[in-house]
């Protein structure tokens, strides 16, 4: 039997992306370096259209021409290591896309190499996870347009199905899926940051039970925060540990862990002067938590407020779900933003709005809110940031005093909040007509002679600031 399409790395995310497509009628090829692992597969995947493989050649040998091959290893040197491998034994026109979390700089670098022996080259985003594998992710694809249409059919029909179609798309030339996927890992950063921010304030705050807190982030999963974050937080807040029946949650140690493309998005939005602050803010309190030996010596040795909130609960929770409204919109429109710039620099030619429908159903930050968002991208493609467009400008309208009110809570309360802190200085910026930075200016000058403009006249300026005083 010839396969139709081949898998290369059968960790959980390559076999149940395998068992996706084999599902969908497409007879399968399977390879992992660990021989037993394939063997696994293959003993796991008896009757069905799976063919296994134990050496690079013989999996090649099983592929139907022109091949279409995904690599699903862990992202760096061990994808170069399989290309190095794999790309002597294809043929021209044949097709590898890379699943993995890999660098954008990366991916135009390896497709490059695809082209130099006439091989397609795709750098595809995987979001959703292990389940998302299986039942339907969303798939962002990007480089050879050509290898692209080649694959399309399978793609969308092992992808998930949102409520404007199949969560899949091409978005552009060279890396540009890989970019799109790296920038929703830093959205996913932000958002999972300003949850984690809401639980503190109620664990510390106003001292609730995680049953308590797991009713509140159900409620508002109910309405237009409707979220798969939103809810697997309140699950994970209503498991008790098996053993000793305590919420689980309370037994996990406080120091999270990254795989560095919320780090990435933080570079190239620094690289390309994208604003966004929530999303390093996020990155930022992953690395603090990590530094648990000192924080819990710190603890002893600096003093800071009673972190015990004397507020009325119901309206405290009224202004938390509006401040955490805000902060989400603000991390998707950070996201966004960075696309739109970074698309205009390395020519991908993003169409945002087709970013906000692949994002509605299969990945992690599939939520309510990328409708309006959809809607509002759809109506203006160059929108430079969400508040400008309703519903979000009118949101802010309404609810940026609720957001004060929390942050200000939080800091008169010792309780961090950086990314609600964040997200309120970012749109407090954007809407300010004169900035501080003038002062930025004339110091830089001063030191520097790095110049400066003024706003009464064209031209560079520069001024001998010591000699005129």
């Amino acid at each position: 039997m010839k396969a139709q399409f081949g898998v290369i790395g059968l960790a959980v995310m390559g076999q149940n992306l395998a068992l996706n497509v084999e599902s969908k009628g497409h007879p399968v090829a399977a390879y992992n370096r660990t021989a037993d692992r394939t063997k696994a597969f293959a003993e796991r995947t008896q009757g069905r259209k799976v063919v296994p493989a134990y050496t690079l050649q013989e999996f090649v040998a099983t592929l139907e021409r022109p091949r279409a091959i995904l690599v699903m290893v862990k992202a760096g040197s061990p994808v170069d290591d399989v290309l190095a491998e794999l790309f002597p034994l294809l043929a021209p026109g044949d097709l590898v896309m890379d699943g993995g979390n890999s660098h954008y700089d990366d991916t135009d670098r390896r497709l490059k190499l695809a082209e130099e022996r006439g091989l397609l080259y795709l750098g595809v985003g995987i979001s959703g996870g292990e389940a998302g594998a299986l039942h339907g992710p969303a798939i962002m694809a990007g480089g050879h347009l050509e290898g692209y249409a080649r694959v399309k059919g399978i793609l969308t029909k092992i992808a998930a199905q949102g409520p404007e179609g199949p969560c899949c798309g091409y978005f552009g030339p060279g890396s540009a899926g890989h970019y799109v996927k790296m920038v929703h890992n830093g959205i996913e950063y932000a958002i999972m940051q300003t949850l984690a921010e809401a639980y503190d304030l109620m664990k510390r705050g106003l001292g609730m039970s995680p049953h308590e807190m797991a009713d509140v982030f159900g409620e508002w999963n109910r309405g237009e925060l409707g979220s798969y974050l939103l809810e697997i937080t309140e699950g994970i807040l209503r498991t008790r540990d098996p053993e000793t029946g305590a919420p689980l949650v309370e037994l996990i140690l406080d120091t999270a862990q990254q795989k560095g493309t919320g780090k990435w998005s933080t570079q190239s939005a620094l690289d390309i002067g994208a604003p966004a602050p929530t999303i390093a803010a996020a990155v930022f309190a992953r690395i603090v938590s990590a530094l648990k030996d000192e924080r819990v010596h710190a603890e002893k040795l600096i003093p800071g407020p009673e972190p015990h909130l004397a507020a009325d609960r119901a309206g405290f929770l009224a202004d938390l779900h509006h401040a955490v409204y805000l902060t989400a919109v603000s991390a998707y429109a950070q996201g966004l933003r960075q696309l739109r710039d970074a698309s205009q620099e390395r020519g991908y030619g993003l169409d945002l709005a087709e970013v906000a429908r692949v994002w509605m159903a299969g990945c992690i930050i599939r939520s309510k809110l990328l409708v309006p968002i959809r809607r509002a991208l759809t109506a203006q493609p160059d929108l430079p940031i969400l508040f400008l467009a309703e519903p979000f400008r009118s949101r802010w309208r309404d609810h940026h005093a609720s957001l004060r009110r929390i942050v200000a809570e939080a800091h008169r309360h010792g309780i961090p909040a950086p990314a609600m802190s964040s997200a309120l200085d970012f749109v407090d910026a954007y809407r300010t007509g004169r900035l501080p930075a003038n002062l930025i200016q004339a110091q830089r000058d001063w030191f520097g002679a790095h110049t400066y403009e003024r706003v009464d006249r064209p031209g560079t300026f520069h001024t001998e600031w010591e000699a005129i005083r």
